[in-house]
């Protein structure tokens, strides 16, 4: 049996290492885009950019593993195309035959349009390692950024860019920082954190136009105020990188529509990751996150040695602004109420629905995140009187 798995990143990387240390023994072929092994994406925008990790440190595991492993891991290989009936995959001067297809395609950053200056020189995306190579000798003390987006992508980039010494200037298009995603009071905790590191948060202000021949060099914002910049990040969300399976024919909802098995609708073809959309308690959802594209991948590599196994997704995502670690549980869709517990240093954001909780946004507080988690993932709930008193223990929460 040949297994090929498209797409080199956390999830075809966990995938691949998944049949082989449970016994597959069939042939396994490992396509990437990017001319480097897979590796973690995360340190890009925050370690590596700061020159604090280096590239071979962020390597998932060391190129020496794959094949050693025997998998035959092609890098700097982009598909041109699936051909399911015939079930083949062209790569550029090959066709190659599979038996069972895996999709860890990933995702793609959303861009400006070019009509608004999107294509100048100096117009930045943060999403895989040519990205941060391109725009890292930018990042130089006194320069003057415009971060497009108010996410935990453009909050990161801004907290990179603000202790490097640059001129932080970012746009929301919404009210607030952060409004898809998270409550207002994690919107305030954060707009606090990067006012006291100077940077110019701008909320309900989107981009209008960017401004210069050929580069970047200013920006007309949706106020009618103009400001001068040397360059421009762009984090305004990412887009399921499913073009290859839709052109083969796989049925698509909100990326690669999958079953709980992670089987498309194609019976040789499965996904797993930022690419896939999913079964989840009664709805479907897509979960960017490194957390998800590990166990999934690993479930659908079980899956293909006839495991039968269904993937129950946990979800749990995390992100880094200066010397705060926000750590989240859950998903907090539906909420109608936050209850805060602050410790001084340490705060919580609890997210309920009625009297059940969803998520919890944990800053620099990993015990509130592990006892929320572990409440989340086991469906019970926390006393919003005991989560709300810095003063109570929370443990006996877990034993209720």
């Amino acid at each position: 049996m040949h297994v090929i798995v498209i797409g080199a990143g956390q999830a075809g990387s966990s995938c691949v290492a998944k049949l082989r240390n449970g016994g597959f023994e069939g042939q396994v072929t490992l396509i990437g885009a990017e001319s480097v092994p897979p590796y973690q994406r995360p340190p890009l925008s925050k370690g590596y950019l700061l020159g604090d990790m280096t590239l071979e440190r962020m390597f998932l595991r060391p190129e020496s593993f794959y094949a050693e492993n025997n998998i035959d891991l092609r890098m700097g290989v982009r598909v041109e195309a699936i051909d399911p009936v015939a079930q083949t995959v062209t790569v550029p001067g090959e066709v190659l035959h599979y038996d069972q297809l895996v999709l860890t395609t990933g995702s793609d950053p959303r861009r400006l349009p070019a009509a608004i200056g999107g294509t100048l020189d100096g117009v930045c995306t943060v999403r895989d390692l040519m990205d941060v190579d391109s725009m890292a000798p930018r990042f130089t003390a006194g320069a003057r950024v415009l971060i497009v987006g108010g996410g935990y992508i453009g909050l990161e980039a801004a907290a990179v860019a603000s202790k490097l010494g640059l001129q932080v200037t970012l746009v929301e298009m919404a009210d607030r920082i952060l409004q898809r995603v998270a409550s207002p009071e994690t919107s305030d905790y954060f707009r606090t954190l990067h006012a006291g590191h100077g940077v110019d948060i701008r909320e309900g202000v989107g981009l209008d136009r960017l401004l210069g021949e050929g580069a970047v060099r200013g920006a007309r914002l949706t106020d009618g105020s103009e400001i001068e910049v040397d360059f421009v990040i762009v984090g305004v969300g990412i887009a399921p990188a499913s073009a290859l399976a839709d052109a083969a024919g796989v049925a698509m909802d909100n990326g690669i529509k999958v079953d709980a098995h992670g089987r498309t609708s194609d019976p040789h073809i499965w996904a797993a990751g930022d690419c896939a959309s999913f079964p989840y308690r009664g709805t479907r959802i897509r979960l960017e996150s490194v957390p998800n594209a590990i166990d999934q991948a690993e479930v659908v590599a079980e899956n293909i040695m006839g495991a039968d196994k269904e993937y129950v997704a946990k979800p749990w995502f995390w992100s880094d602004q200066y010397d705060v670690k926000l750590q989240i549980a859950g998903l907090n869709v539906g909420y109608d109420r936050v209850v805060t517990r602050n410790s001084g240093d340490a705060v919580s954001f609890w997210y309920y629905l009625g009297d059940q909780l969803l998520a919890v946004d944990a800053a620099n507080d990993p015990r509130a995140y592990m006892i929320g988690k572990r409440l989340i993932e086991a469906g019970k709930t926390a006393d919003p009187a005991i989560v709300a008193d810095p003063d109570a223990d929370l443990k006996p929460l877990l034993q209720a």
